[in-house]
């Protein structure tokens, strides 16, 4: 059969160095371009808003096209996403990254090295262990006894620690005899719902996920721990952990992580601390008060790209004591290591779900080699102070109501008037209006039956002449909409 000329010349042509050179520096170019116009110019659009439907015909009309290039392609993709670079981003807890960050992603997609085994990963490896030895460190952890690894998302993280949890605290190994007892784990109400779904991941049910009150500031309520314990026992449970939530997802509250150990210690549980967003505290003299205790945890969760500057997803996994890691994932892979029963950090692949792992750790050490950890230290304090100057503008504002004094960068807040009665229905309406503006991006939750406006400050760029703008565009959308 004759090959096919054109297929050939194709495949030859996609890895010309010429060509990518011309493709990467427009590339870069244009993402410069795009980083200084939302840094200069505030009347560029958060989010160029469309609905799915035209935005998914766009695509497909893109796709069959034969009139752009891949540069104008890039640039479509630009214009139709959502710009967290902009400093009037204040929505979901995604990290703005650094655009060395950035750079590092582009070497590791290029490189595309799997860091499962050394071989795979040689330099992504050793990376990988002084970035985690470095925060374990910062925990307050031995770096004699603990260890460190990196994965994709909280929601993976937080799903190992529980595994790790499980293998440490079950009366039976579950991973060699399956569920022999009925498991439990205790956590706040105002938790992650990732923790709920890794629990149900593990086959605990509805009633081994043992949800325990908050208090009057979105805390897990330390008095009803004790109950909540007795009750599951009652069921016939076994508990095998407690979850700390540095911060939690809607509020920005942080457990009273000390009184969390206290009991984990008395009950001989497994002292998870859910730090993917707050936990980046550990940087910041200022702040790091937050989570005293978390040193007396046995796994702790951050997020470099949420408070971190990385790009997702990249987040670490800390364990008190490393054998727990190792311990984890117990199976034979002979075409990857000899045996699974020596510690050897060099091979992630022992101690993560994930086998072909991306580069991740060259991304948060590009931003260190760069930098230095002071610059993870200043952006916590930026973040976390403007947060505090927001929340008092909020409430110097008659027509304002908020939740709550921020411990984060997580402010929530409601409009308020006298002509409506439903506010959680008039503040919805207001943050719909506001999106489809393109002036500001902020979300919203539900907080005890009400519906909240929700910010969360991430961009170093936001300044507070930003914040008053939005509230008066708030105040404007709200008169409007009642008129």
């Amino acid at each position: 059969m004759k090959e096919s000329t054109v297929n050939k010349n194709v495949l030859k042509s996609a890895y010309d160095p010429s060509s990518f050179r011309e493709i990467g520096h427009a590339l870069v170019d244009l993402l410069s371009d795009h980083l200084e116009n939302v840094q200069e110019d505030r009347s560029q659009v958060v989010l160029p808003y469309k609905k799915p439907e035209d935005v998914l015909a766009f695509w497909k009309n893109d796709y069959t096209s034969s009139q752009t290039g891949v540069i104008e392609t890039f640039k479509a993709i630009l214009e139709q996403s959502i710009h967290v670079h902009h400093p009037r981003y204040i929505g979901h807890q995604v990290a703005v990254p650094a655009p060395i960050a950035g750079l590092a992603g582009l070497m590791s997609d290029f490189l595309s090295n799997g860091t499962g085994v050394y071989e795979m990963g040689m330099a992504a490896n050793a990376i990988e262990k002084i970035v985690t030895d470095l925060v374990c460190k910062r925990i307050g952890y031995s770096n004699k006894e603990s260890s460190g690894i990196l994965t994709s998302g909280g929601s993976l993280a937080n799903l190992t620690a529980l595994l790790s949890a499980r293998k440490a605290k079950a009366p039976t190994s579950v991973w060699d005899h399956g569920h022999q007892e009925k498991l439990a784990v205790m956590v706040s109400e105002e938790a992650h719902y990732c923790i709920d779904r890794a629990a149900r991941v593990l086959g605990l049910g509805n009633e081994g996920i043992i949800k325990v009150p908050a208090n009057e500031n979105f805390a897990i309520d330390i008095n009803s721990l004790n109950t909540s314990l007795d009750k599951a026992k009652a069921k016939g449970y076994h508990v095998i952990a407690i979850i700390g939530c540095a911060c939690s997802t809607a509020t920005g509250s942080y457990d009273d992580l000390n009184a969390l150990a206290d009991f984990a210690e008395q009950n001989k549980l497994w002292f998870h601390v859910d730090g993917a967003h707050g936990g980046a505290v550990i940087f910041s003299e200022k702040y790091k008060h937050l989570v005293d205790g978390i040193s007396r945890a046995d796994s702790v969760v951050i997020d470099f790209h949420k408070m971190l500057m990385t790009p997702a997803l990249t987040t670490g996994l800390f364990f008190k004591r490393s054998e727990d890691s190792y311990k984890t994932f117990e199976q034979k892979a002979q075409y990857l290591w000899d045996t699974q029963h020596t510690k050897e950090w060099y091979n992630s692949g022992k101690r993560t779900f994930e086998c072909t792992k991306l580069m991740m750790s060259i991304k948060v050490y590009s931003i260190l080699k760069t930098y230095g950890e002071e610059i993870f230290e200043q952006n916590v304090n930026t973040l976390y102070d403007l947060a505090t100057v927001f929340s008092k503008m909020i409430a110097d504002r008659n027509n304002f109501e908020l939740l709550q004094d921020p411990e984060a960068n997580i402010v929530n807040f409601r409009y308020l008037s006298n002509q409506e009665t439903d506010s959680s229905r008039l503040n919805g309406l207001i943050r719909q209006k506001l999106i489809e503006s393109g002036k500001f991006y902020i979300v919203q939750t539900t907080i005890a039956g009400k519906k909240y406006l929700r910010t969360t400050i991430m961009n170093q760029l936001t300044t507070k002449e930003d914040l008053e703008v939005l509230l008066d565009e708030i105040e404007e959308l709200g008169t409007l909409l009642l008129d």
